[in-house]
Protein backbone atom coordinates (compact mmCIF):
# COMPACT_ATOMS: atom_id res chain seq x y z
CA UNK A 1 0.00 0.00 0.00
CA UNK A 2 1.53 3.46 -1.20
CA UNK A 3 1.02 5.80 1.65
CA UNK A 4 -0.80 9.66 0.48
CA UNK A 5 2.03 12.43 -0.26
CA UNK A 6 0.31 15.03 1.17
CA UNK A 7 3.13 17.66 -0.57
CA UNK A 8 2.45 16.47 -3.69
CA UNK A 9 -1.45 17.01 -4.11
CA UNK A 10 -1.67 20.65 -4.60
CA UNK A 11 0.42 20.49 -8.01
CA UNK A 12 -1.14 16.78 -8.72
CA UNK A 13 -4.60 16.83 -8.62
CA UNK A 14 -5.87 20.55 -7.91
CA UNK A 15 -6.59 21.27 -11.34
CA UNK A 16 -8.66 17.86 -11.91
CA UNK A 17 -10.35 18.43 -8.24
CA UNK A 18 -10.95 22.15 -9.19
CA UNK A 19 -12.39 21.26 -12.56
CA UNK A 20 -14.66 18.43 -11.09
CA UNK A 21 -16.29 20.57 -8.25
CA UNK A 22 -16.70 23.96 -10.67
CA UNK A 23 -18.79 21.84 -13.25
CA UNK A 24 -21.05 20.87 -10.20
CA UNK A 25 -21.22 24.38 -8.69
CA UNK A 26 -20.89 26.36 -10.91
CA UNK A 27 -18.92 29.16 -8.97
CA UNK A 28 -14.74 29.46 -8.63
CA UNK A 29 -14.57 30.72 -5.66
CA UNK A 30 -16.74 27.74 -3.67
CA UNK A 31 -15.28 25.23 -5.92
CA UNK A 32 -11.71 26.44 -4.87
CA UNK A 33 -13.07 26.50 -1.47
CA UNK A 34 -14.13 22.67 -1.63
CA UNK A 35 -10.92 21.51 -2.89
CA UNK A 36 -9.20 23.10 -0.06
CA UNK A 37 -11.62 22.04 2.29
CA UNK A 38 -11.02 18.31 0.44
CA UNK A 39 -7.42 18.32 1.17
CA UNK A 40 -7.94 19.67 4.69
CA UNK A 41 -9.72 17.08 5.07
CA UNK A 42 -7.88 14.53 3.56
CA UNK A 43 -4.82 15.51 5.90
CA UNK A 44 -6.68 15.65 9.18
CA UNK A 45 -7.78 12.37 8.20
CA UNK A 46 -4.69 10.83 6.71
CA UNK A 47 -3.96 8.10 9.53
CA UNK A 48 -7.41 6.97 8.16
CA UNK A 49 -6.08 5.93 4.68
CA UNK A 50 -6.21 1.85 4.00
CA UNK A 51 -5.55 1.95 0.74
CA UNK A 52 -8.56 0.38 -0.46
CA UNK A 53 -8.62 3.38 -3.10
CA UNK A 54 -5.60 5.21 -4.69
CA UNK A 55 -4.85 8.38 -3.34
CA UNK A 56 -6.52 10.15 -6.40
CA UNK A 57 -9.68 7.80 -6.10
CA UNK A 58 -9.91 9.15 -1.85
CA UNK A 59 -9.31 12.69 -2.88
CA UNK A 60 -12.13 12.07 -5.27
CA UNK A 61 -14.59 10.78 -2.52
CA UNK A 62 -13.77 13.19 -0.01
CA UNK A 63 -14.48 16.21 -2.56
CA UNK A 64 -17.63 14.28 -3.51
CA UNK A 65 -19.22 14.39 -0.22
CA UNK A 66 -18.30 18.11 -0.04
CA UNK A 67 -19.83 18.75 -2.62
CA UNK A 68 -22.84 16.70 -1.39
CA UNK A 69 -23.06 18.30 1.91
CA UNK A 70 -22.69 21.87 -0.22
CA UNK A 71 -25.62 20.54 -1.93
CA UNK A 72 -27.73 20.09 1.09
CA UNK A 73 -27.08 23.06 2.92
CA UNK A 74 -28.18 24.80 0.01
CA UNK A 75 -30.82 23.27 -0.06
CA UNK A 76 -32.07 23.79 3.19
CA UNK A 77 -31.07 27.38 3.12
CA UNK A 78 -33.42 27.65 -0.05
CA UNK A 79 -36.91 27.54 0.13
CA UNK A 80 -37.28 24.69 -2.29
CA UNK A 81 -40.94 23.53 -1.14
CA UNK A 82 -42.28 27.14 -2.49
CA UNK A 83 -40.04 27.95 -5.13
CA UNK A 84 -41.46 28.54 -8.13
CA UNK A 85 -38.37 29.69 -10.72
CA UNK A 86 -39.48 32.03 -13.94
CA UNK A 87 -43.09 31.55 -13.35
CA UNK A 88 -43.66 33.57 -16.96
CA UNK A 89 -41.41 31.33 -19.16
CA UNK A 90 -43.80 28.72 -17.81
CA UNK A 91 -46.91 30.45 -18.61
CA UNK A 92 -45.49 31.25 -22.27
CA UNK A 93 -44.15 27.72 -22.76
CA UNK A 94 -47.15 26.11 -21.47
CA UNK A 95 -51.30 26.60 -21.58
CA UNK A 96 -53.58 25.76 -18.52
CA UNK A 97 -53.41 21.61 -18.81
CA UNK A 98 -49.84 21.89 -19.25
CA UNK A 99 -49.48 21.58 -22.92
CA UNK A 100 -47.41 23.37 -24.89
CA UNK A 101 -48.45 26.12 -26.90
CA UNK A 102 -47.68 25.47 -30.16
CA UNK A 103 -45.46 27.94 -30.96
CA UNK A 104 -43.16 27.17 -27.98
CA UNK A 105 -43.07 23.20 -28.63
CA UNK A 106 -39.71 22.01 -28.83
CA UNK A 107 -37.85 21.71 -32.13
CA UNK A 108 -34.99 18.96 -33.48
CA UNK A 109 -32.11 19.92 -33.23
CA UNK A 110 -30.61 19.41 -36.53
CA UNK A 111 -27.05 18.82 -36.18
CA UNK A 112 -24.91 15.93 -35.84
CA UNK A 113 -24.96 14.96 -31.71
CA UNK A 114 -21.38 13.38 -31.61
CA UNK A 115 -19.64 16.35 -33.22
CA UNK A 116 -21.65 19.46 -31.74
CA UNK A 117 -20.92 17.73 -27.88
CA UNK A 118 -17.77 17.03 -28.08
CA UNK A 119 -17.06 20.55 -28.94
CA UNK A 120 -15.19 22.72 -26.35
CA UNK A 121 -17.40 25.66 -27.67
CA UNK A 122 -20.49 23.77 -27.27
CA UNK A 123 -19.70 22.77 -23.45
CA UNK A 124 -18.68 26.56 -22.90
CA UNK A 125 -21.96 27.23 -23.97
CA UNK A 126 -23.43 24.62 -21.90
CA UNK A 127 -21.74 25.83 -18.69
CA UNK A 128 -22.74 29.40 -19.71
CA UNK A 129 -26.64 28.19 -19.86
CA UNK A 130 -26.05 25.93 -16.50
CA UNK A 131 -24.75 28.59 -14.50
CA UNK A 132 -28.21 30.73 -15.47
CA UNK A 133 -29.76 28.41 -13.54
CA UNK A 134 -31.21 28.78 -10.40
CA UNK A 135 -28.79 27.17 -8.03
CA UNK A 136 -31.25 24.69 -6.46
CA UNK A 137 -32.23 23.48 -10.50
CA UNK A 138 -28.89 23.21 -11.30
CA UNK A 139 -27.70 21.27 -8.07
CA UNK A 140 -30.74 18.78 -8.41
CA UNK A 141 -29.66 18.88 -12.56
CA UNK A 142 -25.69 17.90 -11.57
CA UNK A 143 -27.13 15.20 -9.16
CA UNK A 144 -29.36 13.45 -11.60
CA UNK A 145 -27.33 13.97 -15.02
CA UNK A 146 -23.59 14.79 -14.33
CA UNK A 147 -23.41 12.28 -10.97
CA UNK A 148 -25.97 10.17 -12.45
CA UNK A 149 -27.95 9.78 -8.88
CA UNK A 150 -31.26 7.91 -9.06
CA UNK A 151 -34.49 10.48 -8.34
CA UNK A 152 -34.77 9.15 -4.48
CA UNK A 153 -31.23 9.28 -3.83
CA UNK A 154 -31.16 13.21 -5.13
CA UNK A 155 -34.48 13.65 -2.54
CA UNK A 156 -32.85 12.42 0.23
CA UNK A 157 -29.37 14.13 0.14
CA UNK A 158 -31.69 17.23 -0.51
CA UNK A 159 -34.24 16.95 1.81
CA UNK A 160 -37.05 17.65 -1.04
CA UNK A 161 -40.06 16.07 -1.95
CA UNK A 162 -40.23 13.81 -5.24
CA UNK A 163 -42.50 16.13 -6.46
CA UNK A 164 -40.66 19.23 -5.93
CA UNK A 165 -37.66 17.12 -7.42
CA UNK A 166 -39.43 16.46 -10.66
CA UNK A 167 -40.74 19.73 -11.20
CA UNK A 168 -37.38 21.23 -10.35
CA UNK A 169 -35.50 18.58 -13.03
CA UNK A 170 -37.97 19.35 -15.47
CA UNK A 171 -37.62 23.46 -14.97
CA UNK A 172 -33.85 23.38 -15.23
CA UNK A 173 -34.36 21.11 -18.90
CA UNK A 174 -36.91 23.60 -20.52
CA UNK A 175 -34.36 26.68 -19.35
CA UNK A 176 -31.36 24.50 -20.34
CA UNK A 177 -32.88 23.66 -23.83
CA UNK A 178 -34.21 27.19 -24.02
CA UNK A 179 -30.71 28.48 -23.40
CA UNK A 180 -28.93 26.22 -25.93
CA UNK A 181 -31.65 27.33 -28.40
CA UNK A 182 -30.99 30.50 -28.22
CA UNK A 183 -27.27 30.77 -27.64
CA UNK A 184 -26.01 27.91 -29.52
CA UNK A 185 -28.60 25.92 -32.42
CA UNK A 186 -29.71 29.51 -32.98
CA UNK A 187 -33.51 28.12 -34.11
Amino acid sequence: MNKPDPEKWVNKYSDILLKFAYIRVNNEEIAKDLVQDTYFSALKNLDGFRGEASEKNWLFLILKNKITDYYRKKAITSDVEIETGNENFFKEAFDETGHWWNNTKPEEWNTEYDSVIDSREFMKTFELCKGKLPEIHNIVFCLRFIDGEKSDEVCMKLGITSSNYWIMLHRAKLQLRKCLEKNWFNL
